[in-house]
């Protein structure tokens, strides 16, 4: 149950931050709402995992899918450009949040 809050606390960081992008500064307030909402059930869904996995994993999972997702996002949707270091940096990270789940202790539930 703790991957799905996880998965959770990740999608809806990445709603905020989008929304974010959008809001211009909070001067929109459809994206500023959407926002807030994203990061609050965000960090409510981080809460729930927090009760059964230790905060290191948690934290370099939530991050480092949410740059990863984001990173293609940015890429393929607002056409950001992409160069080799960029992308070696983002596969240190993903290689990272594998290793630390990989070689942590497992949290039940």
């Amino acid at each position: 149950m703790h991957y799905l809050y996880l998965g959770a606390a990740i999608f809806s960081e990445i709603v905020g931050t989008l929304a974010l992008k959008s809001s211009e500064q909070f001067t929109r307030p459809v994206p500023t709402l959407v926002m807030a909402v994203g990061y609050g059930i965000a960090f409510y869904m981080l809460s729930l995992t927090l009760k059964t996995m230790p905060v290191s994993v948690v934290y370099a999972i939530w991050s480092g899918l949410g740059i990863s997702i984001l990173t293609l996002i940015d890429i393929f949707y607002f056409k950001s450009p992409v160069n080799l270091p960029m992308l070696a940096g983002i596969t240190m990270i993903v290689g990272g949040v594998v290793l630390v789940e990989m070689y942590t202790g497992r949290t039940g539930a």
